[in-house]
């Protein structure tokens, strides 16, 4: 069995890109900049917003904080977003969650410009990436197969099972496989005998939010298993939705958590907001 570290590659992914933001600002004076929007005082999305504040200056990507009340109308959230999308030095721009009653997610991310969502959510993204045509994928489905990518593991011609349909997740990563030549099977709550479809499997991605819910008994010998779900215990260890210990003696590789996928989430996102600078400025990326 061998770890797909997500850590390691991530950290070699987000130092490439902070040499070629150093490189373009030397060269032009223009820097990568993110919007993000975060509505009412989550304690939790607060901290997530400060780390991404945080990782994207130690890349050298300028990120602006854009914060409203609990109370905030959706028109005015809706405004500054149209403020955003005409705003140069603005390359990206991503919503935080949660969100309270009266604000539509949807509405939120289709307000957004197509080439300023480093999300990947708008609808007008993820039509692209089911038809395989250049756009910004989502981070974690994009993370996932980077991560693939980086080991030199085969895609075409493997058959995949996707366990979750999440829009975050599942049917993007869905498209993501599909379009990397792969037989792909994709199961949710109501799935039949879904260990007939794991056992079958020679990569699973598992995406349910639930501790321990692959098991070894659910996986071929040699299969590649990789684990989306972020969960915590009752004793407050994070762990995902695979059963770690036991799962990973028959893996020829296997994703830990913590420094699996979601070290590569943060590293796409990144990659996404580069994507978009250059595209939005019209640099010329040597």
């Amino acid at each position: 069995m061998k770890l797909l570290d997500g850590k390691k590659v991530a950290a070699e992914i987000k130092e490439e890109l902070k040499r070629k933001i150093v490189e373009e600002k030397e060269k032009t004076g223009k820097i990568p900049g993110l919007g993000i929007i975060q509505i009412g005082h989550n304690e939790a999305a607060s901290v997530y917003v400060q780390s991404q504040i945080k990782g994207s200056k130690a890349l050298g990507i300028q990120a602006f904080l854009y914060a409203f009340e609990d109370d905030v109308k959706e028109e005015v959230v809706l405004q500054k977003i149209e403020e955003l999308n005409q705003t140069e030095k603005i390359d990206g721009i991503i919503l935080q969650l949660p969100l309270p009653e009266q604000i539509s997610r949807s509405h939120i991310l289709q307000a957004i410009d197509v080439n300023k969502d480093v999300d990947g959510f708008k609808t007008e993204n993820m039509g692209r990436l089911h038809l395989g045509e250049e756009g910004f994928n989502p981070c974690t489905p994009e993370g996932v197969i980077t991560l693939l990518k980086k080991y030199d593991i085969e895609i075409a011609g493997k058959n995949v099972t996707i366990i979750g349909r999440s829009n975050i997740v599942g049917k993007p990563m869905l498209g993501l496989f599909v379009n990397h030549d792969a037989t792909v099977t994709i199961c949710n709550s109501l799935t039949k005998n879904l260990k007939e479809h794991t056992l079958k499997a020679d990569i699973i991605v598992v995406a349910v939010g639930k501790e321990k819910f692959l098991t070894a008994d659910m996986v071929q010998e040699g299969a590649i298993v990789v684990d989306v779900g972020i969960n915590r215990t009752v004793t407050g260890k994070i762990v995902g939705d695979v059963e770690f210990e036991e799962v990973s003696k028959k893996t020829s590789y296997i994703t830990p958590v913590p420094g699996g996928v979601g070290s590569m989430t943060v590293a796409m996102l990144f990659q996404n907001i580069w994507k978009a600078f250059i595209k939005n400025r019209r640099i010329v990326n040597d």
